[in-house]
This record gives C-alpha cells, structure tokens and sequence, in this order.
C-alpha cells in the first residue's frame, strides 16, 4: 500500500472531489444513480474529503437547494447565452451543490431525459454536452468558485463527455468514471457528431466512434484515469459478449483500469428503527415488530387486511430488463395460493404498466400496483412485505434488495451483477435470502414457494434470514472506503502521465 493511500485510509489526507452526475437524491431522481449522487459524496466528506456535487439546474432541484446563489457565468459552446453556476447546498445535509442553470436546456417539464409521454427529448446530445462542459470546466478551476478539485468522478453517459474535453488539458484533474449501466450508452448519429462540433479527432475508434454512431459513454471509458462499475459480478459479466453490449472488447482491453466497487445504501434515511414512513418502526433485536407494518401497507394499497397473507414487494422501472414481464407471467400460478398478496411500484415500459393494471383490476383483493414513484410508500413496502422480488436478466448493483435486507424484508432474487454480490442463499456465509438462475417465469416461482413454504412451516428459520440480512455492513461508508483507494490510484496515474508528458 503507498504511503498516500495509508495515510488517506488513516483520514490525514483529503481529495477535493466534483462529482458530477445528472440527478441526486433528493433533488430528483429516475434511478439508482440518484441514491449514489445523493449518498456517496456525503460518504466522502464524512471521511475527510471536500466531495462537491455538480448537477443540471432543474425546475426541482432549483426549488430545493438552499442558500442558493449565483456565483458566475460560464460561455460554452452550444449554449445561446451565458450559463449560470449557482451554488448552494443539499436540502437535508451540508453537501455543497453547484447547479449549472441553462435554462432552454434544463428548465422543462418532464423527467431529465425524457418528455412528459415518455420519448427522450430531440435535443439530448446537446443537453448533456453542455453539461459534460460545464462539468470540464468547474474541474479545471474557476476563480469566482475559490475551489479547484484534484479528482473528478463522472457518472454515465450524460457526463461522460467531459473526460473527453479534458484529455489534452495541461493540469487537469485525475479522473473516475462511473458506469452504472451499460445498457444506457448515449448513442447518437453522425450527423450529430457534426452539429456538436465536437474535435474531429474524437471521431475515431480509439475515440468516441461506436460503429459509426457517435457513443457518449466511450467518452467515459476511454479518456479517464479510472473506470469502474458499480459491483464486482457485474464487472466480469460486462466483459462478456452477453452483458458487454458492443463494449467488452473495450473493457477488457483497458483491463486494469477498470474494476468493480459495489455500491452501498444510506444507513440514516434506510433504517426500519428510525423511519418515519414506517407506522411500527423495529430492530434487528424486535424483527418481530415488522409485522405492524404489513396492515398499513394491505391499507395503502386496497388490499383485505390479514396479518397472515404472506405478502411480497416489487419497486422499480417497468422495463424488461428488470423482469417484470416474469412477475406478470408468474402471478396467475402463484394467486392459486390464497394466502398470497402482491404489491408493485414503478412505471416504465406502456405494456407492462397496462398488464399490471389489468392483473390489478382481475385481482383487486390479491394484487395492489401504483404506477409512479413515491418514496414513502418504497419505505412501507420495505417495512411492510414479508419478502422482495427482484428477478432482473441483468442488474448491475441493485439497491432495493439492500434496502431489503437492512429492513428484513427477505429478497428473492436472480443470481446476476451486485444481486449475486449482496444476497446469499447460504452456499457461502449464512443464508440471506433466496437465489434463481434461469430468467424464467417458472423458475422464478418454484423460488417464491420455497420462500412461502418455509414462512409458513419455520417462522424461527424465517427469522434467522431476517436477522442476517439486516446485520450486513452494507452502509456508504464501506463503499466509500473503497472509492478512497480508487481515487488514490487515478491520481497516481494522473501523475504518472504527466512526468512521462513532461
């Protein structure tokens, strides 16, 4: 271990981080990137590190960070006119915040990426070019900030042009590069290439051509000091033709660059003992208490209240990904045991949200779904169901099936990516949770009347499941730990480039 990175794990040496994502928690959010933006950067700090979060200035965020001013004005390409950085911190804790305020490019209705039906906005690739350069920018100092960071951590595709703006830069900071998930690349023709005006040297293989498609996310790869996902099984699977989605070759060509740091959850607005969405809140020590929630939730969701109908959860996007499809195709076997209850939250793909909302309305006392998000109704559902689902064809971390085992709620999920990483089902360690391998609808229930067996048959090995999940250290402060040395190491290689340049 070098005698930066032992003193940095000692907490006497601290990084000035950016961390640049296109949405935080809880200033908006569509995905898990928005628990990491919101949680890791505090993490940091609470490690003795400047961490700074950068983001677009949307309607919501602008409501919501406080002591917000306007410290500067940035002329970037592409924008019609000076941009704003405003500054301010988080909502609910001291993490600073930089907002970059383009308002004809972020001030708009709808999610960050997509219109109010749903289609992504015509004018992405320059949204986030903006921001990928607003990004470049702030990394390499502005006077009026009085900051400069030594490291700056990116986020998939939507920044991950700036590591590209930044690759001849004199000076510039070390960089980390994030992928979240692989399957979201920002990709985009030719044409467009061309109306960005981006260099014409980018426009190569070793650049950001992608099969003749321009590719964001090569950005990311190619030109940071450091590149990692977000949990180590899936860090193996996107080195491989199945899960690598054009880009394993890439990959594994840039071999030890790139490693697998597994995400963590926030341990203060994730604790069952605390919650305040929670009607009965509980410990590892009273698991038992869990069981008030259950009413609340049948409550919630129109469902017959029974504290013993064995419950099970879902939260996430509707997409196939994800394996709702599964869930959809399982439930007519698994509503032939009238003890089973279902509830769902997320929205997504039109198709699956219109199959749900039909299962929902054939089986109004069995099945309860809200298409949306809402964060309290996720807490309840995690306090509340006796177990999750969670049978994803791929996930690259995962964060409800932590959520899970930090509130007992016992996961029942597919053996791929951070699932593999997070939930064991007793092969090695003891046993957290329950385990399938085939993406099938079959295989997916035989598991969930395992899980339902031996609730009903062995409440005291039902809860030995439920203790050992909830006793997992799976908090921000260990995955924080292990960003420090990653940081440490970009900027080792940063150095190292530089006295080679020299």
């Amino acid at each position: 271990m070098s005698m930066i990175r032992e003193r940095a794990a000692e907490g006497a040496v601290g990084f000035d981080v950016l961390f640049a994502s296109s949405e935080a928690l809880p200033l908006i959010k569509t995905g898990g990137l928005a628990d990491v933006a919101g949680s890791l950067p505090v993490a940091l700090r609470s490690l003795g590190h400047d961490a700074r979060l950068i983001l677009p200035a949307y309607p919501h965020a602008l409501k919501q960070v406080r002591e917000l001013r306007s410290v500067c004005e940035l002329r970037l390409p592409g924008a019609l006119s000076p941009v704003r950085v405003l500054s301010g911190f988080m909502p609910d804790r001291d993490l600073p915040v930089y907002l970059v305020d383009a308002p004809e490019h972020f001030c708009r209705e709808g999610n960050p990426y997509t219109d109010v039906s749903g289609r992504d906005w015509g004018d992405n690739a320059e949204r986030f070019l903006l921001f990928s350069s607003a990004v470049a920018t702030v990394a390499m100092g502005v006077p009026a900030l009085n900051w400069r960071p030594r490291l700056l951590h990116c986020n998939d595709w939507q920044t991950a042009l700036a590591p590209a703006l930044l690759r001849d830069q004199d000076e510039r900071p070390a960089v980390v590069f994030t992928i979240h998930n692989l399957a979201y690349q920002g990709l985009f023709d030719r044409a467009t290439f061309d109306r960005l005006k981006l260099p014409p040297a980018l426009w190569s293989v070793a650049g950001l051509e992608f099969h003749q498609r321009l590719s964001f996310i090569k950005g990311g790869i190619v030109f940071a000091d450091r590149v990692n996902t977000v949990s180590p099984t899936y860090a193996d699977e996107v080195r491989t033709n199945q899960f690598g989605c054009g880009l394993d070759g890439l990959l594994r060509q840039i071999g030890g660059r790139f490693q697998g740091i597994l995400n963590g959850i926030d341990y203060q607005t994730w604790n069952p003992a605390t919650d305040p969405a929670l009607t009965q809140p509980y410990d590892i020590e009273n698991v038992h208490l869990k069981a008030g929630n259950k009413l609340e939730v049948q409550r919630l969701f129109n469902l017959p209240h029974d504290e013993n109908a064995f419950v099970l959860g879902y939260i996430g996007r509707l997409v196939e990904q994800k394996g709702v499809d599964l869930i959809v195709e399982m439930l007519p076997w698994l509503l032939e045991d009238p003890s089973v209850q279902v509830v769902l939250q997320g929205s997504g793909e039109a198709s699956l949200e219109l199959m749900l909302k039909r299962v929902a309305e054939s089986h109004r006392d069995r099945v309860g779904v809200y298409v949306g998000y809402d964060e309290g109704r996720a807490h309840l559902i995690e306090g509340g169901c006796d177990a999750f689902l969670m049978p994803s064809r791929f996930e690259p971390c995962g964060l409800n099936q932590m959520y899970s085992l930090r509130y007992g709620c016992v996961p029942i999920v597919r053996r791929t990516g951070g699932l593999a990483d997070t939930v064991s089902d007793g092969r090695q360690g003891p046993a957290t949770g329950f385990l399938f391998d085939e993406p099938s609808a079959e295989a997916l229930c035989a598991k969930v009347r395992e899980a339902i067996n031996l609730w009903r048959h062995d409440q005291n090995a039902w809860r030995a499941l439920m203790r050992a999940g909830m006793e997992q250290d799976l908090s921000w402060q260990a995955s924080a730990r292990q960003y420090q040395g990653y940081y440490d190491e970009a900027l080792q290689a940063r150095q190292e480039l530089e006295r080679a340049l020299a």
